[in-house]
């Protein structure tokens, strides 16, 4: 089980840090001028922790042999969604210099994380029922 998390964080990893590059120079390039509340590093990791997470548990649940997997995984999304408002509360509290900025530089990344979870997920969840 932990080579299968170990596995999906190499390719997080790099995953997230081409992301990272690709969004800082779009930024830099057209948006250099706008100062950020949250660097996007921050955002990045954040994304990627929490993309961790709900992966290593709905492995670490599938491994004991738990059945209602797709239920967990929305629970998590869920629950991931709450924390990313939860994060962004600085920014609806009016302490962002540009809020619009702000949000879209954090939603598209999260948008982009939760399209790559689903398809490792999907990935084990295809291995799973082959087996």
């Amino acid at each position: 089980m932990s080579k299968d998390v170990l596995k999906f964080f190499l390719k997080l990893a790099a995953f997230t840090g081409l992301l990272w590059a690709v969004h800082f120079y779009i930024f830099i390039t057209f948006f250099s001028e706008v100062l950020l509340y949250f660097p996007l590093w921050i955002i990045y990791i954040f994304n990627a922790v929490l993309v961790l997470a709900v992966y290593a548990f709905v492995n670490y649940k599938l491994a004991k042999g738990s059945e209602k997997i797709y239920n967990l995984f929305l629970t998590l999304t869920i629950v991931k969604m709450v924390l990313a408002i939860v994060f962004l509360l600085p920014v609806f509290a009016g302490k962002a210099v540009s809020p619009r900025v702000e949000v879209i530089n954090f939603f598209i990344p999260y948008f982009i994380f939760l399209a790559f979870e689903i398809y490792s997920l999907s990935e084990i969840f295809k291995n799973q029922q082959t087996k």
